[in-house]
This record gives structure tokens, C-alpha cells and sequence, in this order.
């Protein structure tokens, strides 16, 4: 958000409903584990990201089928679709997709630069057999989120290959899922190893780490001054891109907050090659404005 009065309500509803969304979100978590659907069709998957593209494009929500008691929420907390950030026409400078036909779940990272008002959003969905959308959530993210750029941001996600791994290369789900969660971990122990690929990049909102070293690791995260906690994570696997997406809480970033909030949204998408991660991704949206930590990045040319 842009103002001051704006950030304030902001903050004020995120911090009144912190139990809350964090029960909700649990539940949710709950609900991804026990209803994951049987294997569902790739097409379908893919013309309902199409779609969703499409609606964010034209601020015209009503094109995603949601489903009858469908949840829908904007960085951990509900919110009703037609009054989000899908109301808005963002020009959609650059976008990648990816589609979980075991749990029949998407995952769309979307990069709008050009607009007057730049973002950088994830989402995630979860689909039932008729291909009706029963849960959408989105980490929405904008200037005064933690690093924030979207032309930084911009820069490096169209230069990243995320392209189609040829079946008798493809690593199996578990290997994915355990490469990603090998590096959150080690947030909360820096002692636990993480496989990380050489090369491989970060992309932490405009910042990437890959930029001092194309051709190194440069993954590695240095040890937080405490422990972190990163619960309720959700995952969305594309077994055929090497893909994971991981929506999960973020505790100690936000320095505005106390030390008993459960922690800010955050998501990661991993591309995981051979057992290796290859490219990180990471948006994060804060509740105190930058989280606390400094102000906007510095004007082009200053």
C-alpha cells in the first residue's frame, strides 16, 4: 500500500486476524492432505491457469469457476474475489504456471511491471472433479513489501529456464518436495544440509542472488540470528518441470510484529534438477510496511 492511513488498516485487520487466519489456514492445510483428489487431467489443469490469467488481465474474476463454498484469500486472510486484487486489469508482463495432476492444484506466479501500480502475485488452487476452482489463495505483493521490484523481478524470471524436463530425467515428487523443504528447514536449523545445484539462483522479490555468480551456487542462506518457523505449508508439485510451490508462514521478518505472531505469508517455488535445487523464488508480503526494515529501494539512477 501507498499511503499511510492505508497501511495503517491494513495492518490493523492482518493483526486483529492473525488467530484466526492461522486456524483457517490450518484447516486448509488439513483439508489439501485428507480430500487430495485422484490424478486429474493436465488440460484441464492448464486451461484453468489460462483462465485465471486471463481474468487478472481483464479484472474480471468471474471468469475462474469457483465452486460452491469455495474459499478465496489474499495473503492468509479470506477476502471475496470480486473486491481483491482480480478486480484490477494488470497488464501481465511475464507469467509461469505449474499443474499438480495428483493433487489436482495449480500454481501461477504472475509479474506485472508496466502497470501503474506493480505487482508480483502468487497463486495457488486446489480443483474438484467437475474442474471447479474450492480454493484460491493468493501472496500478493507490491511496493511496500519486503524487497519489492517488479521490473527487478521481471528481469530474471523471463531469463530462467523452467522448461519441460524430459521424462527419463524427471526426479519423483518426494525428491522435489524434499529439496525444497530441505532449504526451509535449514531456517530453522542451519545445521541441517540442503542439495543445492551448481548453478543455482535465488530470487528474493527484485534481488537475486545469481547476479554476482551466474555459474556458482549461490543458494546458500547465512544462519537467521533465531530460529524460524515456517508453518502451514501448502504444496503444489509439477513433476514434469522439476517444480514445487510452497505457501507457508515466515515468523521474525517483519520486525514490526511481536515475537508470538505466527509469521507473515510467504511463497517459494523451487525448480529442482537431479535431486538439486536450481532456482528459488521468493515473495513475501509484509504486514508492517517493508517489514520494518528499511524503505523503498533506492530511484533508478540515485
Amino acid at each position: 500500500m501507498n499511503n499511510a492511513s492505508e497501511w495503517r488498516t491494513r495492518r490493523s485487520k492482518l493483526v486483529k486476524a492473525a488467530v484466526t487466519s492461522s486456524i483457517a489456514i490450518a484447516g486448509m492445510a488439513f483439508a489439501t492432505s485428507a480430500n487430495a483428489q485422484e490424478a486429474c487431467d493436465r488440460a484441464m489443469l492448464e486451461g484453468l491457469t489460462d483462465t485465471y490469467v486471463q481474468a487478472q488481465s481483464t479484472g474480471n474474476p468471474g471468469l475462474v469457476p469457483l465452486a460452491e463454498g469455495s474459499y478465496y484469500g489474499e495473503n492468509h486472510l479470506p477476502a471475496t474475489i470480486a473486491e481483491g486484487v482480480m478486480s484490477e486489469a494488470l497488464p501481465i508482463d511475464f507469467t509461469r504456471s505449474f499443474h499438480d495432476t495428483t493433487q489436482c492444484a495449480t500454481f501461477t506466479e504472475i509479474t506485472s511491471a508496466s502497470h501503474s501500480h506493480p505487482y508480483v502475485i502468487h497463486t495457488r488452487m486446489e480443483v474438484n472433479e467437475e474442474g471447479q476452482v474450492t480454493v484460491m489463495e493468493s501472496v500478493v505483493t507490491d511496493e511496500d513489501d519486503w524487497v519489492f521490484g517488479a521490473e527487478g523481478h521481471l528481469a530474471v524470471t523471463q531469463a530462467e529456464d523452467w522448461s519441460e524436463i524430459p521424462e527419463d530425467q524427471r526426479d519423483r515428487r518426494g525428491v522435489i518436495q524434499a529439496a525444497a523443504e530441505a532449504y526451509i528447514n535449514n531456517w530453522g536449523n542451519p545445521d541441517l544440509p540442503v542439495p543445492h545445484g551448481t548453478p543455482c539462483a535465488r530470487l528474493e522479490g527484485r534481488i537475486s542472488t545469481g547476479a554476482r555468480d551466474p555459474e556458482g551456487q549461490t543458494c546458500t542462506m547465512g544462519a537467521f540470528p533465531t530460529p524460524i518457523k515456517t508453518g502451514s505449508r501448502r504444496f503444489v508439485i509439477d513433476e514434469t518441470k522439476g517444480a514445487v510451490s510452497i505457501f507457508h508462514r515466515f515468523s521474525w521478518l517483519d520486525a514490526g510484529l511481536g515475537p508470538y505472531h505466527p509469521g507473515i505469508p510467504v511463497s517459494h517455488m523451487f525448480r529442482v534438477e537431479d535431486g538439486h535445487n536450481r532456482y528459488i523464488h521468493e515473495v513475501t508480503a509484509c504486514i508492517t510496511p517493508y517489514c520494518g526494515r528499511g524503505g523503498p529501494p533506492p530511484a533508478p539512477g540515485s
